[in-house]
């Protein structure tokens, strides 16, 4: 007697520990941040605002530029601490500096001025990596201890 025997491949699906995917949205929130402020530098009025000095109204300078490297450092930093911190620690680092960068997005979305198609879209994109974040961080998997 001859059995057939139907087999099925699939493509192989590992589950992503959470740090490494809280680690590549934080990656993603840097890269969005770059991204927009390397585009900014194309409009036709900001060349001549960073010569004068005053970038929107903002001048610019050494405590200005500081506060800027702070928190445009708060993604790389958070992109270690996604990986080496505690589980517990780390869930609401996460949720905490998302939720704080989301107020920032809310309150620069809202700024007197012309505000560019482009911008509002990297805004968007990253309130989106924001928001995924709070959500992973949140639903943190729980893993049952034995104790004896």
């Amino acid at each position: 007697m001859i059995i057939i025997m139907n087999t099925r491949k699939t493509l192989q699906n590992e589950k992503i520990n959470v740090k490494i995917i809280l680690s590549a949205l934080w990656v993603a929130v840097m890269f969005i941040y770059v991204y927009a402020d390397i585009k900014t530098l194309f409009q036709p009025e900001i060349p001549e605002q960073i010569i004068s000095g005053i970038v929107g109204g903002m001048t610019i300078n050494q405590s200005f530029l500081f506060a800027a490297a702070i928190l445009m450092s708060i993604p790389t930093i958070m992109i270690i601490l996604s990986l080496t911190l505690k589980p517990s620690i780390n869930r609401w680092v996460n949720i905490i500096v998302s939720f704080l960068h989301i107020i920032l997005i809310i309150i620069t979305r809202f700024v007197p001025g012309k505000i560019w198609y482009y911008y509002i879209y990297y805004q968007s994109i990253e309130a989106i990596f924001h928001f995924l974040i709070i959500l992973y961080a949140w639903r943190w998997p729980i893993q049952e201890k034995q104790t004896v």
